[in-house]
């Protein structure tokens, strides 16, 4: 086994796909040229004109848009194994900043390379769209979330749809996983204030379903708090490869 075997990108790829030793060899290029990011500044701001994307290997990064009064709404969270800015350097300008939430590291990834890899590795090109379409999908069930769930659900199912995305690179599971994120972050992303999101994550702690304390998500009862999301996992596409 190599190390992009066990890269999350690779994980997470192989999801849809069954990567191939030449496929594997080209993921490993894309991740050569890595760096460090601290938190808190600025990866990619909205409105500018790149040329890179990166590929996240460690930590978290929040994407969002910033409007004319200053305030923000997070549009998502990345995960290990997630691009960053991919849509960004396709369109050329990116619509939305990335900041990281902890220090991280990623790889940057040239429009060239990008080419270069679809031109070189068509199932891999295909890989990485099913990967970009999956964004897309969240981002659309988030837009249901704030516009039709109320506050407990719509918590309940951004914490089961956090879980689930990490459990494809090994960082989670039905019993829960480590989270970074504040209060103040699940407020931007979710529409609703900070005392709210407290509100809600203690009706919910109370209810005996999930726990987020001291950076830790636990689940009590993954099952009920699945019906009260009416939480269906199958827009993040993780049943197995489709192609071999």
């Amino acid at each position: 086994m190599t190390s992009t075997e066990h890269s999350p990108l690779a994980r997470k790829l192989s999801a849809f796909v069954a990567l191939s030793e030449v496929e594997l060899a080209v993921l490993a290029q894309l991740h050569q040229r890595r760096r460090s990011f601290v938190a808190g500044r600025e990866l990619v701001h909205q409105g500018q004109s790149a040329q890179a994307a990166y590929i996240l290997s460690a930590g978290w990064v929040c994407s969002y848009k910033l409007q004319a009064d200053g305030t923000r709404q997070i549009v998502d969270f990345q995960l290990p194994g997630d691009f960053l800015g991919l849509r960004s350097v396709l369109l050329r300008t990116s619509d939305h900043s990335f900041e990281p939430i902890v220090d991280i590291e990623a790889a940057e990834v040239l429009k060239s390379d990008l080419l270069n890899t679809f031109a070189r590795t068509p199932r891999l090109a295909t890989a990485i769209l099913w990967a970009a379409s999956r964004d897309e999908a969240m981002v659309v069930e988030h837009l249901v979330g704030i516009g039709r769930r109320d506050a407990d659900a719509r918590m309940a199912h951004f914490l089961l749809e956090l879980g689930t995305r990490l459990a494809l690179v090994g960082m989670g599971s039905k019993d829960g996983y480590d989270c970074p994120l504040t209060q103040y972050h699940l407020a931007d992303a979710l529409g609703l204030s900070a005392i709210h999101v407290n509100r809600v994550l203690r009706h919910l702690r109370e209810s005996g379903l999930v726990t987020f304390r001291d950076r830790r998500v636990s689940f009590h009862d993954y099952g009920a708090l699945v019906e009260l999301a009416e939480f269906d996992p199958a827009y993040l596409d993780q049943t197995g490869p489709l192609l071999k």
